[in-house]
């Protein structure tokens, strides 16, 4: 008991300690969607009844911190891993573009099915049944990283709901040539230069593996309690 009270007081501790954003959802931009998501957001969280569900450690790049998208570019730079597998992924010739779904039928099912386990949990059965079409919301953009053939080895879909945007999906092959952290990477860039939101949002720290924190960690996104209005 008095070690469950303990761990208990340090993860209450911790979210106190989380520095406070807020986050607007503005409903012109698609108000079914927007207000749909919203619901799903604030919502109790299923572990801390005190809080939002997705309030609790959201993570968080604040975009409003690089003056330009190559000042994101050379805090990569600096930090070595994430350095390393950018340039590698360049040095292979991946590149990232926004894609049409539809015209990547195919390689999405292959990497949707490429292996059974993602962080420690099997896939869900949605990513292994094959779609013969796509319909994106109208606040919605995907991104993909192509290979130097033009084939898809990873897909991000994002959402906009209002000051921020925000991960919907983020998958692809597993290899190591470093191509998720550079589709998530040009995509922060592009959200840079766009300068129309103040955050991107990659779900939250709380309930991701390790391993999926650590590449959060490298990309820049850091833990926030977030407050949430609609308008």
């Amino acid at each position: 008991m008095p070690n469950k009270l303990s761990q208990l007081f340090n993860q209450v501790l911790a979210i106190a300690r989380l520095p406070v954003v807020r986050l607007q959802f503005h409903l012109v931009l698609n108000p079914e969607n927007v207000e749909k998501t919203y619901r799903y957001y604030t919502k109790r969280h299923p572990r801390y009844k005190l809080f939002q569900n997705k309030s609790v450690g959201a993570a968080l790049v604040d975009l409003t911190r690089f003056p330009s998208s190559d000042d994101y570019a050379q805090v990569l730079k600096a930090r070595k891993d994430v350095g390393r597998y950018v340039k590698r992924a360049k040095g292979k010739g991946y590149a990232v573009i926004e894609i049409d779904r539809n015209e990547f039928i195919d390689d999405i099912f292959e990497i949707n099915t490429s292996v059974d386990i993602r962080q420690g949990r099997p896939m869900d059965p949605d990513y292994r049944n094959k779609k013969t079409s796509y319909h994106s919301e109208v606040n919605f953009k995907c991104y993909g990283v192509v290979n130097a053939n033009g084939k898809l080895m990873g897909y991000g879909e994002v959402a906009f709901f209002g000051n921020f945007a925000a991960f919907n999906r983020v998958i692809g092959v597993r290899n190591n040539d470093g191509i998720m952290h550079l589709m998530v990477a040009e995509i922060i860039k592009r959200l840079i230069e766009a300068r129309t939101y103040d955050y991107l949002m990659y779900d939250t720290y709380f309930g991701a593996s390790p391993g999926l924190k650590a590449f959060k960690n490298m990309l820049g996104f850091k833990p926030y309690r977030a407050k949430y209005s609609i308008q």
